[in-house]
């Protein structure tokens, strides 16, 4: 439980300077037969500013009761 805490706050704090990332994905565009045509696609998502206070706050909460609790 405490190293998912730990977790939950990186990710927060990530997601607070970093609004979205992005990755490429590979995509067939034509596959007939032995001819097969990809691309490669650009994706982006994207979450609000907020999101990221949120899974902070989680994460510290879930890391002061699990200290609470020893």
């Amino acid at each position: 439980m405490k190293v998912f805490s730990i977790l939950l706050i990186i990710v927060g704090i990530f997601m607070l300077f970093s609004n979205s990332f992005s990755f490429t994905t590979k995509e067939k565009i034509i596959d007939a037969g032995p001819i097969q045509i990809s691309a490669d696609k650009q994706r982006e998502v994207n979450w609000p500013t907020y999101a990221g206070g949120i899974v902070l706050a989680a994460g510290v909460i879930m890391l002061v009761v699990t200290q609470k609790k020893k």
